[in-house]
């Protein structure tokens, strides 16, 4: 049962996506082109390679190729990605505009036909619609001829498709730009009802969702942690999805998280995305890095209890969360903030009465619109929200995963004060 439905979900996206490639090639290239000409070759092969290029980043990287393959297939396919979803709704929003754009024209034609004074220009016969080369100069035509029904429809077509371009790919581009420059920093403070004065200020710097990978290299961890560096915390919690690879091919990518500063050390958690690449390795390579691992575990900091479970995917390695472990023995009267990666372990977190729980996993929805459907999944998509007596603080993360690029969802590192009701 579990393999048929993967075969349909697989039709049904295979159907979509051919669909959609089929929609944007007709009002990019086979309505603004004329047949058989240099230009309408040129998309129709770009609107079948493009597709496959975008295949093969998705599935390089889950089937072990080569890293320098993944690291050639991974910018044009990805970026293709997040093309295709806005040049889509770019259009879809032009398909509005085109029956207002045909009217506009033919009545601006009918008023000049009225005019008697007569004009040299050329006219667009029928039979040369899709051919503007192929114009016929016409001595003493009216000026509505100018713009007859064949010539109004190409006008439209290349003037809605060419403000569909420039919105969608300026759309992207400003979001590829957002994620390479490096994510900035959020402060937010947080009262704890149980946190004693003598912790009064302390601050966590959380990064989530880093997501090292064949675009995302040494020089983003670097950005990163000299960011981090530069709030000078008192503690860093790195909480998962750190990487999408191997140590093999990302471990000096992640190097620079050795320079990390902070007074009270830093700390990681697993992501889903570290069951995908080698879990054990990673907790083993960090540790190395100089980071402190906390898996299903707890430590004393000053005046409240840090604790972190593992990642939910890694229950298909008996490796899942373990609450009762990290949290069960502790003492209740202290404060207790959790790390865990996904946001939808909040409930285990106000069972076991944790104060903030920090999580990362959404991105926000990286891609307006995806935050409606991160919504579906997740019981907070970005920000600080409370659950009973937990509170929980989503970051939208500090990379990306897929295509690079963030809309409506800017990438974060994010300061927590905590805050005693004491003070």
């Amino acid at each position: 049962m579990a393999v048929a439905g993967l075969a349909v979900t697989a039709v049904v996206v295979l159907a979509l996506l051919v669909g959609v490639h089929r929609y944007l090639w007709r009002r990019f290239v086979g309505d603004t082109t004329a047949e058989g000409s240099a230009l309408r070759r040129t998309g129709t092969v770009a609107a079948c390679l493009l597709p496959l290029l975008t295949i093969g980043a998705l599935v390089s990287g889950r089937t072990g190729a080569p890293f320098w393959l993944q690291r050639v297939l991974a910018w044009p396919g990805y970026l293709w990605l997040a093309a295709l979803l806005y040049l889509t709704l770019a259009l879809l929003a032009g398909e509005a505009a085109r029956p207002i754009l045909r009217r506009v024209l033919a009545g601006r034609a009918n008023g000049a036909s009225r005019s008697d004074r007569p004009s040299v220009t050329k006219v667009l016969t029928p039979e040369a619609a899709d051919a503007p080369a192929a114009d016929i100069l016409v001595a003493d035509a009216p000026v509505a001829d100018t713009l007859a029904l064949p010539t109004r429809r190409l006008f439209v077509a290349r003037a809605v498709g060419g403000a569909a371009a420039v919105a969608g790919l300026g759309t992207v581009g400003y979001g590829t730009y957002g994620v390479l420059r490096g994510p900035r920093v959020k402060r937010i403070t947080v009262p704890l009802a149980k946190l004693p004065r003598s912790a009064h200020g302390f601050r966590i710097a959380v990064v989530s969702d880093i997501h090292l990978g064949p675009i995302l290299g040494r020089a983003h961890t670097q950005r990163i942690v000299d960011t981090i560096n530069r709030t000078q915390p008192d503690l860093v919690a790195v909480v998962g999805d750190l990487v999408d690879g191997t140590v093999a091919d990302l471990g000096p990518a992640a190097e620079p998280l050795a320079q990390l500063t902070a007074r009270r050390g830093s700390f990681f958690v697993t992501g889903n995305h570290e069951y995908y690449s080698g879990a054990g390795q990673w907790v083993d390579h960090v540790r190395e890095l100089g980071l402190h691992p906390l898996e299903n575990a707890r430590t004393e900091i000053d005046g409240f209890d840090l604790a972190g479970v593992n990642d939910i995917a890694g229950e298909s390695e008996g490796q899942g969360p373990d609450f009762d472990r990290a949290l069960g023995d502790r003492d209740r009267t202290r404060a207790a903030v959790l790390l865990a990666h996904q946001p939808v372990v909040i409930h285990d977190a106000v069972a076991h009465g944790v104060d903030l729980q920090l999580s990362g996993h959404t991105h926000g929805g990286q891609l307006w619109p995806g935050n409606f459907i991160a919504e579906l999944a997740n019981p907070t998509v970005a920000g600080l929200d409370r659950y009973g007596d937990t509170q929980l603080y989503v970051s939208r993360g500090a990379g990306a995963w897929g295509p690079p690029v963030r809309v409506g969802a800017p990438s974060d590192i994010t300061v927590v004060e905590l805050a005693s009701r004491q003070a």
